[in-house]
């Protein structure tokens, strides 16, 4: 079955264009259509593939395309760099989903920049002190978020979004089986002596 990789190479297109595309459409739309090819391929994988195998393929799948989507932001252009700087950077307390869970702590930087964008930086460490600089990447039609020149690369969710279409496709060739036309029942033997 090739609907995973059917499903990325869809997405990542649409993720392409939406990134960087001249007459790209609207983050809304972007983003709604985007949740629509997830969505669609998700229920799809599900329902042609039944039983622990159609759930887990089609978890496998939806979280492929979400990292398929993420290395494609990662990789999308961000052609303008500037020298900004720090003027504080004020630390949001994150707490574990589940209990035994790590809480995280998320910096937001207030920059000034030359131009006066970008003006903030979300981070999960302090990239600078209070007054310090920052060269920081981004995209002058403002399509992706801006991040610290050299630190943005899709390797490591392009390598897990194929991990998981893997799982999922190989999931996914047990549908052939299942749906492929069983052998005609030749019925039961008869013995050559006579009864």
């Amino acid at each position: 079955m090739f609907l995973p990789a059917a499903c990325a190479v869809v997405l990542a297109v649409w993720a392409t264009w939406c990134f960087g595309g001249a007459s790209a459409p609207s983050t809304a739309v972007a983003v709604a259509v985007g949740g629509a090819i997830v969505l669609a391929a998700g229920v799809a994988y599900f329902l042609l593939v039944t039983g622990n195998l159609g759930f887990f393929g089609a978890v496998s799948l939806v979280g492929g395309l979400l990292l398929t989507a993420a290395a494609t932001d990662q990789a999308a252009a961000r052609g303008e760099v500037a020298e900004c700087v720090v003027v504080k950077v004020v630390g949001e307390h994150r707490e574990a989903i589940f209990d035994g869970g790590l809480d995280t702590t998320l910096h937001h930087h207030t920059l000034r920049c030359p131009g006066g964008y970008p003006s903030t930086l979300a981070e999960d460490g302090r990239l600078a002190p209070d007054g310090g600089t920052l060269r920081v990447a981004y995209d002058a039609r403002r399509r992706v978020d801006p991040a610290v020149e050299g630190s943005s690369s899709p390797w490591l969710p392009g390598f897990l979004a194929l991990l998981a279409l893997t799982a999922a496709t190989a999931g996914a060739r047990h549908v052939h089986l299942r749906w492929s036309r069983p052998e005609p029942d030749p019925g039961p033997r008869r013995s050559r002596r006579g009864v």
